[in-house]
């Protein structure tokens, strides 16, 4: 795998290192050890599918409030999609700052979200499914959302958002 990470410390895109001949390719998507040398979280206790039938469609943005913080890897499985991340560490040198990646069902390129980053996501295609791996169990009691459009982040979208969830309508401004 080729890890690269982005503004936000601990943030990282991870791409598939493939291994090519006349049958296609043959990569890892994860590897407990390579992921342990980077110093990031390989407790993985939950996978999650999401099937997006609209392009335009927003999930987001959201977060678990400690003690139950989680961290994401996120893939795009069909379609793409523009995964966003913010950076909600007090303290943090990148504080309130974002960064944006798009991921393909074609590249395998996924991103790494630590804790204490609020998540979300923008379908570019109909028919998108995303797929991420998480470190800890839901708890709704935990559960937070902050608003997509928050000028206190300044999120700048590839598309104007078609599909947005009541709920993540209602997410209060930061």
């Amino acid at each position: 795998m080729i890890f690269t990470e982005t503004k936000l410390k601990g943030a990282y895109i991870i791409d598939v290192k493939r291994l090519e001949d006349e049958r296609g390719f043959f990569g890892r998507s994860y590897c407990e050890r390579e992921f342990e040398e980077y110093g990031l979280n390989v407790n993985v206790v939950q996978a999650n599918v999401s099937h997006n039938p609209q392009k335009g469609t927003l999930r987001g943005m959201h977060l678990q409030l400690a003690p139950n913080e989680e961290t994401k890897l996120v893939r795009c499985t069909r379609g793409a999609l523009f995964d966003v991340i913010v950076d909600l560490r007090e303290g943090s040198e990148t504080y309130k700052q974002w960064v944006g990646v798009e991921l393909t069902a074609d590249s395998f390129r996924m991103l790494y979200v630590p804790e204490g980053f609020a998540h979300g996501y923008l379908t570019l295609e109909d028919n998108t499914d995303a797929f991420y791996q998480v470190t800890q169990f839901y708890s709704p009691g935990s559960e937070k959302g902050l608003r997509w459009d928050d000028p206190a982040f300044n999120i700048e979208w590839p598309i104007e958002p078609q599909l947005i969830s009541e709920k993540d309508k209602s997410h209060p401004f930061f």
